[in-house]
Order: structure tokens, then sequence, then C-alpha cells
């Protein structure tokens, strides 16, 4: 049957992929062949709130050529696919939504209404739509993961080994419950990792406060409520004298008396040199007091959890925190007890990433991980060439971060997400990690004798479970696939979650298992449009890559993701991009089409009577050196060079020269030459196909199946 005049992705991806599916080859157990060495990546498993956007079409594809490549190569390839319940993430999509649809009806929605278990179960169904969406357009994609093996971060195994994890860092003494100063949003009302603030520049009033004979520089007075102390750098000449000494001050809800505390934190040369100790509403301020304990009080709850100043604050009490700030400086301005104001103040605010409010320190007891430990095994691994990160730059970036790291708040107060396994004594509050409960009583707590418990209503950070993705998505300890799989070969993500995901998995991996969770890292860079701006949907420059794969077919968007695009750096592109890659799969086609027509031709001679000259033809020679360099760049994660490699030959040697050379000969030459143009240019064609496939595997399959009846590309050999 001839080949149809034009390529037409439409009628052939959906057709393509389901026929990959009925094969059975995306699963490792049924490639064909003796497969003695394996190969294995886990997929980053996206959220399930939403739909993809380019940044998963670039793992995707940078995932799917690796083991494209690996399985061509006689491996047996695994690439697990999955999903995320992100925690948090999900928590905002799903409030978003449900404010949304209640808009529409002319109601209010209040989560505060709906039980624990109502909100839970909402939220199931939400991701498990979600996911079916997800799953079509990861096939869209092109993407051929193991289906069979899917798996969900809420999974009953992959929930019982987080929860596993947990109560054995507790009995080594990596998890603790310990009171802190938090990152609280007061909208979303839950506490935040250090590494999930947004940090912006602000300019604000700086006020001069005066506290007696001495003067403090702050750009919240608001929280003065809270003071419990004053503090200097016990080297500053200045105040030495005051050291030690308690001053007394007229204040704006009448005298106080304050202790001064000499420590090192303290800058000399911000403002005065002296600063307002609040342990509650600062983290630094915090740690001074833990310092000092014997000599001041402890925290004073100056602000509430909603972000509203507390009835420690008198007739401001119930003022969000932002709108008291002027007007408990507007009256100690009133009192005289504000020396001066500068009003261009630059400094770094602590912002919730997702709605931009001000984060508020509060203290608050939460569950966190003792990182040091965990953090130099992981660094050792970097460090004596166990762990390859690509790019090599990111590597010092890895480790000045774990070598600088703090302990991990694992605490979020939602409902979404996997419960962290931790009871309280319901008589004195005493933590218990391991009581034998049923149905909230259990056996005597140890502090007080009680036997009643309620368990924590916190739920693991998402990053906490998703840290443990490699292992218990491979069915950690005794799973046959964890057996045959673990380590992982390569872990490819974005270079922005370095911290978030990557180091903790390795950390947790190590932890865990003994093993790193992966052998290489590759990191990619975010997409930016023509200009190499972000994509933002208020910019309105965010390609929708279902939207460009429909118009273009997936195969182009992949090469454009791909092509140009080095290790770590920013991916530019662009719909005129993208639209150059359909018009190299039709150039492809055309090719095809070309070779095709000239071998079924009535007068074209058997491909056999030439293939003893072929083998002696310069062209192959030349093809055989192009095909291992290819293969040697993608072996070493250099996927752009091997794209433009392979583009470049396609394009203009074999359609440019070569085949240009030989119409020629298909018109004039001999039977012999014929026969012998026919076996050369299908033979470079076949090889062609099979070094793009892994880049463009919809339009490179449908050809090879028009030559090779019965026959899949997507197992032939590389």
């Amino acid at each position: 049957m001839p080949m149809e005049p034009r390529y037409d992705h439409g009628k052939t991806e959906e057709k393509t992929y389901r026929r990959w599916e009925e094969s059975g080859y995306f699963n490792p157990d049924n490639l064909p062949g003796e497969r003695a060495e394996s190969f294995s990546v886990i997929m980053p498993p996206p959220n399930a709130n939403g739909d993809l956007h380019v940044g998963h079409a670039v793992f995707l594809t940078l995932e799917d050529i690796m083991v494209r490549f690996a399985r061509m190569h006689g491996k047996r390839a695994l690439w697990l696919p999955g999903a995320d319940h992100a925690g948090f993430e999900t928590h905002v999509v799903f409030d978003k939504k449900m404010e949304k649809e209640a808009r529409a009806r002319g109601a209010h929605y209040d989560r505060a209404q709906m039980s624990r278990e109502e909100v839970w179960r909402a939220t199931w169904d939400f991701t498990q739509h979600n996911r079916t969406n997800m799953e079509a357009q990861i096939r869209k994609l092109g993407a051929s993961c193991d289906w069979s093996r899917e798996k969900f971060t809420l999974d009953p195994d992959i929930v019982r080994g987080t929860e596993e994890t947990f109560v054995r860092m507790y009995r080594d003494g990596l998890v603790y419950r310990g009171l802190r100063v938090v990152n609280w949003c007061p909208k979303h009302r839950t506490a935040f990792s250090d590494l999930e603030v947004k940090h912006e520049e602000r300019r604000d009033p700086l006020y001069y406060i005066k506290y007696g004979p001495l003067t403090v520089a702050t750009v919240r007075p608001e929280t003065k409520f809270g003071d419990t102390a004053l503090a200097v750098n016990p080297h500053d000449e200045r105040y030495r004298k005051y050291a030690g000494k308690e001053i007394s001050a007229e204040d704006i809800l009448g005298p106080i008396t304050l202790r001064v505390v000499a420590d090192d934190v303290v800058d000399p040369a911000f403002g005065t040199g002296v600063v307002k100790v609040t342990p509650a509403h600062d983290a630094a301020d915090f740690e001074i007091w833990q310092r000092h304990k014997d000599e001041i009080p402890g925290p004073k709850i100056a602000i509430d959890e909603t972000g509203r100043l507390t009835a420690l604050a008198g007739p401001f009490a119930g003022l969000k925190a932002e709108e008291a700030r002027e007007k408990v400086a507007e009256v100690m301005r009133e009192k005289g007890i504000i020396e001066k104001t500068d009003p261009g103040y630059v400094h770094q605010v602590t912002t919730c990433y997702k709605c931009g409010s001000v984060l508020e320190p509060i203290p608050k007891s939460q569950w966190f991980v003792k990182m040091a430990p965990l953090a130099e095994k992981a660094a050792e691994a970097a460090e004596k060439g166990e762990l390859t990160i690509i790019p090599a730059h990111s590597k010092s970036i890895y480790l000045h971060w774990l070598k600088n790291i703090r302990d991990w708040n694992i605490s979020r107060q939602i409902a979404w997400g996997i419960r962290i396994p931790a009871w309280f004594c319901a008589n004195c509050g005493e933590p218990n990690v391991e009581p034998k409960i049923e149905k909230g009583k259990g056996e005597p707590c140890a502090k007080c004798g009680g036997g009643l418990y309620e368990q924590d209503p916190d739920v693991f950070d998402t990053w906490f479970s998703s840290a443990q993705w490699p292992y218990l998505a491979l069915g950690y300890p005794d799973g046959r696939d964890y057996k045959a799989f673990y380590p992982t070969d390569v872990m490819e993500t974005g270079y922005d979650i370095l911290f978030f995901w990557v180091a903790r998995m390795v950390m947790l991996g190590l932890y865990r298992t003994g093993k790193l969770p992966f052998r290489t890292v590759y990191l990619h860079g975010l997409v930016r449009d023509k200009d190499r701006v972000k994509m933002s949907k208020s910019k309105g420059n965010v390609v929708n890559p279902l939207g460009v794969a429909e118009t273009y077919g997936a195969d182009a968007l992949r090469m454009a993701l791909v092509a140009g695009s080095t290790p770590g750096s920013d991916i530019v592109i662009s719909e005129d991009k993208i639209r150059g890659y359909r018009n190299f799969a039709t150039k492809l086609w055309n090719i095809a089409r070309f070779i095709e027509m000239n071998r079924s031709a009535p007068s074209a001679p058997a491909a056999a009577a030439g293939a003893d000259g072929v083998s002696r033809r310069p062209e192959l020679a030349a093809f055989a050196q192009i095909k291992e360099e290819a293969a040697e760049h993608l072996a070493h994660f250099e996927f752009h060079l091997a794209a433009e490699k392979i583009y470049h030959y396609v394009w203009h040697e074999l359609a440019d020269k070569i085949v240009e050379r030989e119409k020629d000969v298909l018109r004039n030459g001999s039977a012999a030459e014929k026969a012998e143009s026919c076996t050369l240019l299908e033979t470079l064609l076949l090889g062609s196909l099979k070094m793009l496939h892994p880049f463009m595997p919809f339009v490179t399959e449908e050809i090879y199946v028009i030559f090779r009846p019965g026959e899949m590309l997507m197992v032939a050999e590389w």
C-alpha cells in the first residue's frame, strides 16, 4: 500500500501508541530476547491536581529518550510512572476549585464546615479524576512507561513505608518534636519548611524606638508587645555597661522593665547596634532566648495564627499585623517613644510562595528531622564520585547546601496527605510515636500514666514521602522490582528542585536502603519563551504542550525541547521552533515516500541484488561514524548534541546530498545500479529511523512499519 502524500500526525499518533501498549513492550518482563543488563528510571510523579505543563513535557521527553535508547540497546528497560498527591499544592488547588464552584452557585465555600473525612474524600476524588487526564496527556507525548507498574504516593504500600521511615527515624534519634519559630502562612494556616518560602525585596520604614536609655531600630513595631529583652553585641563598647542589666522604659501600654543580654548574633552595624528580643516572632530572637533562658522570659505570642494581634496588644488586639504597624507607630510618636523613621529601608521579606502573604514567624511544636547526619553521607557520595550530577557545576551547589543544612520541619497543618503516625496523651499532651492504640485507648502514658490518646492531626510535608519515592515505588524491601532495578540508573528532573527533592531522595535512600537511589542526576532547566522570559499565565506566554502537540505533532514538540538545550540551562521554546521540527517530520516522511515509491515501482529490481555493492559504499562508513557519535552523545547525556547531529545528517546529508545524487541513478542507471541505489537509500533510511526514534518516536515507527511490516522499531536493535 503506497504511503500517504503527507504525514498526518493526527491520524498516526494515537494508533501508534495503542500498538505500542498492546505489544506489552513497555513492560521490561515482556521484551524480546535475552536481556541480562537492566536500566531503570523512576518518573518524577506529576502533581495529581491539574493538567500537564510544558515543564512536564521536558522531563517526559528526556526520560523517554533515555529509556528508548536503552531498550534498543538490548537492556531490560523499566520506566515506572506515577503521580503525587502533592499535599499543600493540591490543598490550595482544591480550595480554589471549590471556591469557584461555590461562587457560580451564589454560595460561599468554607472548608471548616466539612469534616476531615469529607475533605479527604472529596480531594481524593478530585486527584483521581486528574490522574486519568494526566495519564492520557502523558500518552499523547509518547512516553513509553510501564503503566502496569504505575504508582500513586497515597497507595497503601507507599503510605505504610513512609510511616515506617518516620518511626525508624524517631527510634534512631533523627526525628524529634520541638518548639521552634516556624514559617506560618496566615491565609493557608500551615507551616512551611525553610526551603518552601519565597523571599521578596521590599522597601519599608525603619522605626527607631526608644527603650529608656537605649534606642532600637525595627521594621516591625507591631511585634513589640511580645518583647522579652534587649540584646547587644558583647564586643560593642557603646553598650558594654548595659549588658546583664535591667532597664526601665515608658512603653506604649505603660512602664516596662527589660533585661539587656549580650549575644554574638547582634550586628553592631545594623541600626543602633541594639535589637529588641521577641522570641515568639523572630527565629533569631528565639535562638537568643534559648541561649539566655536563665536571664530572660520565654516567648510571648503577640500575633496569632490568623495574623492578628492578640490580647497582649491591648487596644490594638484583633488588627492584622500590617494594618497595626502604622497605628502602633502613630501612638508611639504621640508618646514621644519614636526617635525617628527611615522611610527607605530595603530588606528581605519572607512570603508564601502560593498566595504571596507575608509569613508570620510564630512558635509552634512540630516534628523535625535532624538533617546533619543524613547530609553528611549524601555529601560524601558526591565527593567520592559515587553520585554523578549533570551539569557538573551543580555538584558544588548541592554540596554547599548539604554542608549548611538546617533541620527540616515535616509537619503540615492540612487534612490532605499522609497523617503523621504520632499520638498525644489526652491528659498531659506527651507525644508518643509507637503506642499500641485501639480506638484512642492505649498503654499507660510514660509521663502521667493516662491511657487516652489523640492522633496528631498534621500530615507529612509532601517532600517527606516523595523523598522515599524511588525505593518505595519499587517495593522496598522485599519486592521483586526493588531487587531487580534498585538502585535506579538516572533521576532526571528540573534544577529548581535539587534541594527540595533530589538531595532529600539521596539522604533518605541511603538511610533506609544503604544504597544511593540513583547513580546519575540529570538536571534540566526552566522553559522560557523566545525572548528568554520565564513562562507564566499572567504574561500570556505559556506553551500548552498538548495544544502544540495537537497542532504540530508530539514529535515536533519533543525535538524543539531537546535541540539547542544544554544540561542545566534554561530551555528556549517558541511556536516557530516547534513548527520547524514539524517541517522536519514532513521532510523525513518525504524521504521515506521517495524511497518507498522507487523500491515499489514495477521496474524496480530486487533490493537483494544490490546488497553486495552497497556494503562497499563510502556513505555507509560515514553513516556508521555518525551513528557511533550520536550513541556516544546519548550515553553521556548530551541529548542536544545527538539531536542536532541526527537532524543535520537526515536533512543536509541524506536528503540534500545522497537522495538528490541517487535520483539520477534511479532514473538513468542500469538495473544493477538501481538495485544498489535502492538498497543504499533504504539502509540509510532505516538506520536514520533507529537513530531518530528516541527523539521522534511516532513518525519513525510509522515509517518503519511500512518498510518492515510486522516488526516494531521500538524494540529494534540500535
